[in-house]
């Protein structure tokens, strides 16, 4: 359950962070900073009750903060070529996709499960195409740090799953607590990565860098973006 608090922490303090850069885009950009703080809500619910409601609050609630981030920062490249790169069709088409698989999970909860790793895989597709397009080295290594956490995470959730017995044999079971800690740590990473690529699709005028939080100079931090018209640095 304490593994959870980091959700509460990143979610407020990215807020924060990108405020700069939301002012500039768009701030329905905050809903997903809600979302995310949400998830952490619904998962630490879950986790104290054990039941069918929970879990359909945690794993919906991811759903819908990814929907969120699919709807924003989705490149105008990536399309379904019928909307012809209209955002606002492309939202609607997002949002009702969305509604639609909350009202079937309950009906049938595995499709929820699919739907997620679908988007997943989706993600990873867009990511890896970006990253060899990248000339930005900023954007490369935030595509590299992400997908390092991401790994780390996965490997967790996946030996936590998988290999249940073994852990509880060796009297080790954190491994559900590291993943929660590891995946909420991956977000701002993933966070800024979509939304710099964003950034340099839809701000071409702008300049774009990314800082870290709390210092530039400490070897790891929380990454965020400045936006400006000229060469500021932070």
């Amino acid at each position: 359950m304490f593994s959870n608090v980091t959700f509460f922490i990143f979610g407020p303090l990215m807020m924060f962070l990108m405020n700069a850069y939301v002012q500039k885009r768009s701030r329905y950009i905050y809903i997903i900073f809600i979302l995310f703080t949400v998830v952490g809500l619904f998962s630490m619910y879950f986790h104290m009750t054990l039941s069918f409601l929970g879990q359909m609050l945690d794993e919906i609630s991811i759903l819908w903060l990814l929907a969120g981030g699919y709807s924003i920062w989705l490149p105008r490249c990536y399309f379904p070529t019928f909307l012809r790169k209209n955002r606002p069709q492309y939202i609607c088409l997002v949002i009702t996709t969305t509604v639609v698989i909350t009202f079937l999970s309950f009906l049938r909860p595995t499709i929820n499960a699919y739907a997620l790793n679908t988007i997943s895989l989706h993600v990873v597709y867009i990511v890896v195409k970006e990253y060899k397009k990248a000339s930005n080295k900023d954007l490369r290594h935030l595509i590299e740090v992400a997908v390092v956490l991401w790994a780390f995470a996965f490997t967790s959730w996946i030996s936590d799953r998988f290999l249940c017995s073994f852990w509880q044999w060796i009297n080790f079971s954190y491994l559900h607590s590291i993943w929660h800690v590891l995946i909420s740590i991956t977000f701002p990473y993933g966070i800024v990565t979509m939304a710099m690529v964003d950034a340099l699709y839809e701000m071409p005028d702008k300049t774009v860098k990314v800082c870290y939080w709390p210092r530039d100079t400490w070897p790891v931090g929380l990454p965020y973006l400045e936006i400006s018209d000229d060469n500021k640095s932070c």
